[in-house]
């Protein structure tokens, strides 16, 4: 008996495990992201390191050419997968990146990653490593910068296996004396902005 007893409180600890870590329903974003959410990263961005880092490097690529785009697309892509890696460490280490790791950290898991474009959508700084780094032919930078200062593109949730949780990420575009000149990607943990919503936080 004793035996059948743990049998069963091991598989009913297995059953409430599992079902912990099962995904869960997709939240909706758009109800999530509400006015104030929006207007807390906007404040967060509105900052003189961020538009002082995307002038810079706007004056220095000016517009550039496609192929001197993808070409430092395909060698920040490379550099993921070496030891070496100059282009990486150049921007992590960046004034910007700081800040935005910062930004990252003081959200207490709000903020799974935050990353800033210039006027080409190529990263200006970021919070932590992103796949690629030119982002200009996707909607996070092409309904934002190519539309409006005041656009704003959130993004369909996307669940994320290994952490168990829900993501989203929500663009806008960045603006200088009501001019554009870059945007900015913030990925919010909408799992834990859906546990805060419903306590009130």
């Amino acid at each position: 008996m004793a035996k059948l007893k743990t049998t069963l409180a091991a598989g009913m600890l297995a059953l409430s495990v599992s079902q912990a870590l099962a995904q869960s329903p997709e939240p909706n974003i758009k109800a999530l992201v509400t006015p104030t959410v929006l207007e807390d990263m906007h404040k967060l961005i509105d900052s003189e390191i961020v538009r002082i880092s995307i002038n810079a490097q706007n004056q220095q690529h000016q517009k550039l050419a496609q192929s001197a785009i993808d070409a430092l697309d395909a060698q920040w892509r490379a550099e993921r997968e070496k030891d070496d890696k100059p282009l990486i460490a150049a921007t992590l280490s960046n004034p910007l990146s700081v800040y935005l790791a910062r930004l990252q950290g003081r959200s207490l898991g709000l903020y799974a990653e935050i990353f800033v474009m210039d006027q080409n959508g190529l990263n200006v700084g970021q919070s932590s490593v992103t796949s690629d780094f030119w982002q200009g032919d996707e909607d996070k930078f092409q309904k934002t910068y190519n539309v409006a200062g005041d656009a704003v593109f959130i993004d369909a949730p996307e669940w994320d296996d290994e952490a168990k949780i829900w993501r989203g990420q929500v663009s806008f575009t960045v603006t200088q004396d009501k001019k554009s000149i870059g945007a900015v990607t913030v990925e919010l943990n909408l799992t834990e902005l859906e546990r805060r919503a419903a306590v009130g936080i």
